[in-house]
């Protein structure tokens, strides 16, 4: 995530919460560089919104009170954003930073969440997408963590085994 200065805005998401009552709000804000023509770049992964990565391009309307909420996706960075609860060690903070440091050798970026035990990536087109997929399959199996596709791409798509 880039440092936090003037050009960046709070753009604000809704979200419906499932009848286990997840995702936990129902409202989520992510940071975002305001382009000034009514359009905002996402600088920061998602944590429970679906559908949308860093860098992506996003139609933004602002409320009476000036918050801003997003609309449609103008521009799709070609990001994906994968999140994982991390299990082994009950999601410790040591847990949860050698997953982020595991993934970020195969070319992500993200960041950990106590509270949910959770690790949100950021995969850039250029990662590898077929490790992170068979690591993603590995840990998993090896009860080390659980994951879900929060917004996943074409060529996501195509790393998946036949």
């Amino acid at each position: 995530m880039t440092n936090i200065i003037d050009d960046h805005v709070k753009v604000h998401f809704r979200m419906d919460m499932d009848e286990d009552g997840w995702p936990p709000a129902s409202v989520e804000g992510l940071w975002a560089v305001d382009l000034g023509d009514g359009t905002v770049r996402l600088d920061n992964t998602p944590w429970f919104v679906r559908g949308v990565a860093s860098g992506d391009i996003i139609r933004v309307q602002p409320d009476d009170d000036g918050v801003l909420w997003a609309g449609e996706t103008v521009l799709p960075s070609q990001n994906c954003t994968i999140r994982l609860i991390v299990l082994k060690d009950d999601g410790s903070a040591a847990a949860r930073q050698s997953v982020l440091e595991v993934f970020h050798r195969l070319g992500t970026t993200g960041e950990g969440i106590e509270r949910f035990r959770m690790v949100a990536l950021d995969v850039p087109p250029q990662a590898d997408l077929l490790k992170i997929r068979e690591l993603l399959e590995h840990g998993e199996t090896k009860e080390w963590w659980h994951w879900e596709e929060g917004c996943v791409t074409a060529a996501w798509e195509a790393a998946a085994r036949p």
